[in-house]
């Protein structure tokens, strides 16, 4: 081999190396989607899960959730740390798929129907969406369809995080729910804070997105300290549950992440 062939293989080595390393993940060749597999479930033009194991309840059958959640796999489940966040979803057949994408909030887990690939179960309505117009029935009769996805900001408009009391609540076992959470939507930690104290207590992950302290008596009111699991970022709101608290009651903050 002369001097002049070798140059040129190391300068084509050296270029496919450079475009292998900015491929990033698949999804129709832009690094930030990912390939995964989606199906639907309840009715065709329903909300899709009735609570879910995020533990969201009724409020996955209102807006801002309604018609928007979506299960998805272990890999974005994350063991319930995954709930409350956002991702865009779109469909790859140009035949059927229009060029929009559906966002849907995560509220239940679905498991992985092939292994290696993440999934997404939809309910009909986000599923129909990416269909198309009047294609939405067509699409939804393949069952099974390869998707991209990508993460995507949280949005509440007019909302801001706030914090329901699970019932079985007692002044020495306290649970609650998070709901609204702006951003990256999803919990990576949590701190309570009692009355007069200047400590922040490390709250336990039970399920879905509801999250515990055991002691006691607890004495409110509670400050509580909310980190996402995706960038770290962390939002306090102070006295945002009141000293006479009561279980299965709601309490809105005044923050969000994007506020």
């Amino acid at each position: 081999m002369d001097y002049s062939t070798y140059v040129v293989l190391v300068v084509l080595f050296f270029f496919v190396v450079v475009d292998v390393a900015l491929a990033g993940p698949k999804g129709a060749g832009n690094p930030h989607w990912h390939s995964a597999s989606a199906t639907w479930y309840g009715s065709p033009n329903g909300d899709g899960s009735d609570g879910g194991a995020c533990g969201y309840g009724k409020m996955v059958d209102v807006k801002p959730y309604k018609a928007r959640v979506g299960a998805v796999s272990s890999a974005l489940f994350k063991s319930g740390e995954g709930c409350g966040a956002c991702y865009k979803v779109k469909c790859l057949d140009k035949s059927i798929c229009s060029k929009r994408a559906v966002t849907v909030i995560i509220t239940d887990e679905s498991p992985a129907l092939t292994k290696g690939l993440v999934h997404f179960d939809l309910s009909g309505s986000a599923f129909g969406r990416m269909a198309v117009s009047g294609r939405s029935t067509n699409l939804r009769n393949r069952g099974k369809i390869s998707i991209i996805y990508r993460k995507t900001p949280c949005k509440y408009p007019g909302q801001n995080i706030a914090f329901h009391v699970n019932a079985g609540s007692t002044a020495y076992w306290l649970s609650l729910l998070v709901e609204f959470e702006d951003g990256d939507g999803d919990i990576g930690s949590m701190h309570i804070r009692q009355a007069r104290s200047n400590q922040w207590l490390k709250m336990t992950h039970l399920w879905g997105a509801n999250w515990c302290i055991i002691g006691g008596p607890l004495q409110g009111p509670f400050s509580i300290k909310l980190t996402t699991l995706s960038k770290r970022v962390t939002l306090s709101a102070r006295d945002v549950i009141p000293s006479k608290w009561t279980p299965k009651a709601t309490y809105t903050s005044r923050l969000n992440f994007l506020k």
